[in-house]
Order: structure tokens, then sequence, then C-alpha cells
């Protein structure tokens, strides 16, 4: 029987590598700026294993009110109708009598609305979260994307060293190479902890904020990747 570890994403093991690439960055780049990105990643990835196993848990006191609300609301709905049907011999003539099916028709309307509220209440909750946590994962996207900016290939060519970040000594070819990289991989261990939490909470609202972010992160790493060429082709020409 074939195992099942490989179908599907474990936090430990991003947060492993997250840590790791933290580690490679605070060697090369001890005053980098970058490697404060990577540590708040690493924080994020902390919380993920926690915060997938609470979105497939039920939010109890959640479904407990909203159960005994729609329960309250299918009992004096159906008390209204047993009433109409008790009144309706009363009515002097059958308008009146379908002018009332109308109007209870239309609180009917009304309380099925109120009944579906309450329903999606729970999931509404977890979406609301997982948006959340999935804003913090695009927020660091765009600042890696901030960091990787001004690293530009370009001045290697023309014969400058590449503009340091503060406290940091200008970077050569190589020390470039390696920045870039370590961008790309923070990019790519971001879109995997934005996918981590489909696999507690399955909504197509959360589904579409995870695809934006792995759009998001895949643009940003192309982006990378073309300077990272250009350097390739240097070290091949020099």
């Amino acid at each position: 029987m074939s195992s099942s570890r490989y179908r599907g994403l474990d936090a430990s093991h991003i947060l492993a590598t997250i840590q790791s690439v933290k580690r490679r960055i605070d060697i090369r780049f001890p005053t980098s700026g970058l490697g404060r990105v990577c540590g708040e990643l690493e924080e994020v990835g902390e919380t993920a294993a926690d915060f997938t196993s609470s979105l497939r848990r039920p939010i109890y006191p959640i479904r407990i009110v909203s159960w005994f609300l729609i329960g309250l609301i299918i009992v004096l709905s159906l008390a209204q109708f047993t009433l109409l049907d008790d009144l309706s011999l009363s009515f002097g003539t059958v308008g009146d009598l379908m002018e009332a099916i109308e109007a209870a028709l239309s609180e009917l309307v009304l309380l099925g609305v109120a009944v579906l509220f309450l329903a999606t209440a729970e999931g509404r909750i977890k979406r609301h979260r997982s948006l959340r946590a999935l804003r913090e994962l695009r927020s660091i996207a765009h600042v890696v994307d901030m960091h990787q900016l001004t690293k530009d290939p370009k001045d290697l060519l023309a014969g400058d060293l590449n503009e340091p970040e503060e406290g940091m000594e200008a970077m050569d070819r190589k020390d470039l190479a390696h920045y870039l990289d370590y961008c790309s991989e923070i990019l790519s261990l971001s879109s995997k902890l934005a996918a981590l939490y489909l696999e507690g909470f399955d909504d197509h609202v959360v589904i579409g904020a995870v695809n934006e972010i792995e759009g998001l992160t895949s643009g940003l790493m192309s982006k990378i990747w073309q300077k990272i060429m250009i350097l390739d082709r240097m070290a091949l020409g020099s």
C-alpha cells in the first residue's frame, strides 16, 4: 500500500525549511533586513499547524447558538402557519385569505434568509480568519519584492558594485546571486504556507485568495530568476 505522507502539506517540514533558509541568510548576510523578513515568515510558520488545526475543528459555541436560533425560527414559523390554518375560515373573502398567505410567505422568505445566515456563521468566521492570515503572507511577499527591487545586475555590468542595504557591504556577483536566490526561496515558502491553510478549510473564497498569492509569488519569482540568469551569463562570460 502506498504511503499518503506526500499527499498533503506538512507544517513542520515547511517550518524546518524556513528555518534553514533563515540560518543561511544570517550566515551570509548577518545584518540584512531580508533575514528579519524571513524571521517574520518563521513566526507565521510556527503558528501554521495550530491555525490549520483550528480551522478543521468545529466552533461549538457558534454552532450551538446558531442551531438553537434556527430551531426557534422553525418552531415560530410552524406556529404561525398553524395559526393561519386555524383562522382561515374567519376570513371574509378568498382575496383576504390570499393576502394573508402572501404576507406569511414573505415572512417565510425572510426567516429562510435568517436561517441561512445563521447556518453559515461558522464558515464566515473561519473565512475571515483565513483571509486575515493570507493578507500577512501577501504583505511578506511584497516586502521581499521591495528588498530585491534595488538589486540590479545591470549595475555590475556597468562595473559598479550593487547598492547595499543599510549596515551591509556592497555585493559582488556571487553575493547578489545568493541574495536573489534567498528572496525566491522566501517567496516560494510563503506560497506553501498559503496552500497549507487549504488543508484545514476548503472554501471557494479562500481558494481564490490562495491562488492569488500563488500567482503573485510566481510572478515575483520570475522577475528574480531573470536577474539570476543575467548573473549566470556574466559568470560564463567572465
